[in-house]
């Protein structure tokens, strides 16, 4: 009989081969392996007919490979197979060309007269159909079909050593003996979150009988999955609340004349972000608080008044951005309103080590409370501070854990206040940051610029250049934006690079400058100066403007190729205009005929709200690529499509915080649940 805890070497049905195979991907026992859950299902009962046109989305095919051979031109080699619509081209073109490059193999795997089903984007090349690295699947005539055609088909992540056909019929053997002893439950879960049926559900998970029963039996297991991480959440919260930190921010002697040195006034949201700022660096423990707030909603005017509260209370502190334009764009505001209040302000950039003075004295006071900005320099000056209270790190999800921590490290638990301009679903925010306190900024301070946002599709390109003539004329500053740098042979679009000496002449060479990311840091600085005093009119840039630049004077902004960026990312694009009190204009451009391209372009046109649009970038493109995998704790994630179920994600956090009010240290009746707890997770605010 199999268990949960069954070793899979014990199982005589897998060769040495594939039980090495299993353990280098790290499953050792049956539970690990059924826990492999599928990345997605294809419905072989009635598969995608052959397209006559490129796709937005992944289509599912099944045909005959009718040619097969290594190809290229040049220096580039790469192994084609052309597949045959078995309805003979019905209903399409009925032939697709599949392409793999650098994988010479491939002509060890696939051959002509082969029956195959492949599973890929579709794009048009050459007057042709083509899929660049599809998954593909033999079909074998063997007649043992049972488990991969003429049914919902689970498709796995990929184990190096096992091709997807064996993988899928160990599973289905294991989870079918599974099913002959249910009554042994193998597979416990060690909290009771509705544990009934808990072994059908695991085999409908992985060989679903319907659609239906397929997402149902899926719900449990994400919401299995979110409580582990939330249970983990709670933990770190819970930890957090208990330490004894420093009290700082009694005294806003500094904060009160900042105010009185505003020509306007704070936006509500401002005002009542500050305030809960204060009452939690007047607690007895560190701050833990995240910023969130749409483009241009003023965040760093709430940063600059918590910094003050610091500098205050006789302690430095210090702002990291992560790019070298963010912590000069901060460096200049924070200037512009430090400089009469006397406060020593320093920026630290790999470039860059300016340092602030106060007015009252001829040399910056070294033992007086600073304010630090920078980028990652700030981590490696173990000497910079004297005493560091307070750090606030902008655009978070764009630094590692590591890189947070060594900052916070500096101080002795100093109070945190981290910052996001990328507005954050609430379903991400109670996962990925349940253990902070929020502020929102849901207001736009006064005095700003309508943005009209247009869709062109395939417009002309003197039209383009007559509207950017018009606005320039107008004393008006642009952006024209690419998606690359430089020239690529696997992507169709103008870059940058290109781009430049066009504009050159279209515009006039001294009116326009160049900046992406592949320029030295002194490089970048001199072109952002250029444009920010107006001495350049337009700049064709990189996504590397995306945060950080602020320059009121500039309203155009045209993306080229506006598909291949997503939707948050546009949204952040498009906060570089808007500043100040001239009516701006964001236009996408787009040659793209897919209409899931389309209709995600449309989303920007009808919408300014980052949080409906951060929902829909949620949704097409899930959490890992909208905070950066590596940054957002989500890389491993099972069932991140359940990542926009709000009443799953709450079901979770109400079953995590039951545990600790009944057992706060896990020592008692949840003591079974200590080992899902990761310890190596400490609080955001410890030392």
């Amino acid at each position: 009989m199999t268990s949960g805890q069954t070793p899979l070497a014990s199982l005589a049905f897998l060769s040495p081969k594939e039980l090495l195979a299993l353990e280098s991907a790290g499953f050792v026992t049956v539970a690990d392996l059924l826990t492999h859950f599928p990345k997605r299902y294809e419905d072989r009962r009635q598969f995608d007919n052959f397209p006559n046109l490129p796709t937005g989305k992944p289509v599912c095919l099944h045909g005959g490979v009718i040619d097969a051979g290594t190809k290229g031109f040049g220096k580039t080699r790469f192994y084609e197979a052309v597949i045959m619509d078995g309805s003979g081209g019905v209903f399409g073109s009925g032939k697709i060309t599949c392409r793999w490059f650098n994988m010479p193999f491939m002509s060890k795997v696939i051959a002509a007269g082969q029956q195959v089903i492949a599973y890929g984007k579709v794009k048009e090349q050459g007057g042709r159909l083509i899929i660049d690295h599809p998954e593909i699947e033999i079909v074998s005539d063997d007649g043992e079909e049972t488990i991969h055609l003429n049914r919902i088909v689970p498709i796995y992540k990929n184990i190096s050593g096992l091709n997807q056909r064996r993988l899928r019929e160990i599973i289905h053997s294991v989870a079918a003996d599974c099913i002959l002893h249910a009554d042994q439950n193998p597979l416990p879960f060690p909290f009771s979150v509705s544990v009934n049926n808990r072994t059908e559900d695991l085999f409908e998970t992985h060989f679903p009988t319907s659609a239906e029963s397929s997402k149902s039996a899926r719900r449990r297991f994400a919401l299995e999955s979110f409580f582990t991480l939330q249970l983990n959440v709670v933990w770190q919260r819970t930890r957090h609340l208990s330490q004894n930190g420093r009290v700082l921010g009694k005294k806003t002697t500094l904060l009160k004349a900042f105010y009185e040195s505003l020509p306007f006034d704070l936006t509500g949201a401002q005002k009542r972000s500050i305030k809960e700022i204060i009452a939690d660096m007047r607690a007895p423990r560190p701050m833990n608080r995240l910023l969130q707030g749409d483009v241009g909603s003023g965040k760093t005017f709430v940063a600059l008044a918590s910094m003050l509260l610091a500098i205050d209370s006789g302690a430095d502190a210090a702002l990291m951005a992560p790019t070298q334009i963010l912590a000069e764009q901060h460096f200049l505001t924070f200037r512009k309103w430090l400089e009469p209040l006397g406060v020593n302000l320093v920026l630290r950039t790999a470039i860059w080590r300016r340092g602030l003075q106060p007015l009252s004295s001829t040399q910056p006071e070294p033992q007086a409370p600073t304010i630090f900005i920078g980028t990652h320099a700030l981590l490696y000056d173990e000497t910079l501070f004297t005493d560091l209270g307070l750090v606030v790190i902008d655009e978070q999800h764009k630094f590692g854990v590591a890189q947070r921590a060594a900052l916070i490290r500096q101080g002795t638990l100093p109070d945190v206040l981290v910052m996001t301009a990328t507005p954050i679903p609430r379903s991400l925010t109670m996962t990925i940051y349940g253990d902070l306190d929020v502020s929102l900024l849901d207001e736009k301070p006064a005095g700003r610029g309508k943005i009209v946002t247009a869709l062109r599709t395939k417009p002309k390109q003197q039209d383009i250049t007559d509207f950017v003539k018009a606005q320039l004329a107008e004393g008006r500053q642009a952006y024209l934006v690419y998606p690359l740098v430089e020239e690529s042979d696997s992507v169709k679009a103008e870059s940058a690079t290109e781009a430049f000496p066009k504009w050159q002449k279209r515009l006039g060479a001294g009116n326009v400058g160049l900046i992406h990311g592949k320029l030295r840091p002194e490089e970048k600085d001199a072109v952002m100066e250029d444009f920010r005093s107006g001495k350049t009119k337009a700049l064709v840039a990189t996504t590397v403007i995306e945060v950080g630049v602020d320059v009121p004077n500039a309203n155009l902004m045209i993306l080229h190729h506006a598909e291949r960026f997503g939707l948050a990312q546009i949204h952040q694009l498009r906060g570089r205009i808007g500043r100040g009190e001239h009516k701006s204009y964001c236009i996408l451009l787009t040659d793209s005929k897919i209409p899931e391209a389309i209709e995600k372009l449309n989303i920007l046109e009808k919408s300014s709200d980052g949080f409906e649009i951060a929902e829909a970038d949620l949704r097409l493109r899930g959490p890992g690529d909208i905070l950066g995998t590596a940054q957002s704790g989500l890389t491993d994630l099972r069932f991140a499509d359940f990542i926009t179920d709000t009443e799953l994600i709450r079901e979770a956090r109400s079953l995590a915080d039951q545990v600790f009010r009944e057992d706060p240290d896990l020592t008692g009746i949840y003591a079974n649940l200590r080992p899902f707890i990761n310890e190596s997770t400490a609080p955001q605010g410890a030392h």
